[in-house]
């Protein structure tokens, strides 16, 4: 009587189960370690040399609307300085991509409010601010973050 006993599969995808996990777990390490609070570019420091969160500048009561252009190559820059803006009380209406290239983060001054784009400035940590009144884009502030721009870190959430 020669009866064949089929092997156990269980260990195996046991053990298949947890090296995938080991896998996933590293990589995710990996890629936290790496980007954590930035757009996985290299180590900067802006003009303040400080990358902790400025906190609310604007009241509640005032309503400054601005748009947010990434000036650089480095991905997500634009939506990190909207974060670090709305943090800081402005009313961000729009982030994206710009052609021009900045070294520099420049707020631009769209409504003569002077005072506003100096409290941006301040947001942006020491950003040049220019007057280029534009009616048509209907927004208060243009900001062009620029490659000298240090996103704010990330509170760590475990």
């Amino acid at each position: 009587m020669n009866v064949r006993r089929r092997p156990r599969k269980i260990g195996r995808w046991m053990l298949l189960a947890i090296l995938l996990m080991a896998i996933a777990v590293g990589a995710y390490r990996g890629r936290v370690g790496r980007c954590r609070g930035t757009a996985c570019a290299t180590n900067r420091s802006g003009p303040a040399g400080d990358a902790s969160p400025i906190g609310r500048i604007i009241s509640d009561t005032t309503r400054i609307t601005v748009e947010v252009l990434n000036a650089t190559d480095t991905r997500g820059l634009a939506r990190q300085a909207m974060f670090a803006l709305r943090d800081a009380g402005f009313d961000v209406v729009f982030h994206g991509n710009t052609a021009e290239r900045r070294d520099s983060t420049e707020v631009l001054d769209r409504s003569g409010h002077a005072g506003w784009a100096t409290l941006a400035a301040k947001a942006m940590r020491g950003a040049r601010i220019l007057e280029q009144p534009d009616s048509t884009r209907f927004v208060d502030l243009t900001v062009l973050v620029g490659r000298n721009w240090t996103p704010p870190r990330l509170p760590l959430h475990p």
